[in-house]
């Protein structure tokens, strides 16, 4: 005697009455990221923007010194990563510390890639 395989519509009356709820969550994407950039110019000294480094990107001496050598030889170095407001406000901060030390040193952000 053979018995004939279950399929899946071969439900009790009992369970057709049952779904099953499944939740979605829409996939939140991620805020995009900037970079701040220092750029060089010919009249800030260079111990102001180690101090620069040191004080708003929380770098020890010897990474702002090195940030601060990328920037005088290539003309600009990316000194942080951050959310979009985040990184307007270190510019901000950097400009206006700049501008109290009468130093033209310019503080840029754009969009990470």
């Amino acid at each position: 005697m053979m018995t004939a395989p279950l399929m899946m519509s071969d439900k009790d009356d009992d369970e057709s009455d049952a779904s099953i709820l499944v939740e979605t969550r829409p996939k939140t994407k991620r805020p995009p990221l900037y970079k701040v950039l220092l750029l060089n110019d010919d009249y800030t000294p260079m111990e102001f923007v180690v101090h620069v480094l040191e004080r708003f990107f929380g770098m020890n001496h010897a990474q702002a010194f090195e940030v601060m050598l990328t920037v005088h030889k290539k003309g600009v170095a990316v000194v942080g990563v951050f959310s979009h407001e985040i990184a307007e406000t270190k510019v901000g901060q950097v400009m206006d510390f700049a501008r109290r030390h009468q130093h033209p040193l310019q503080c840029t952000m754009e969009k990470e890639d």
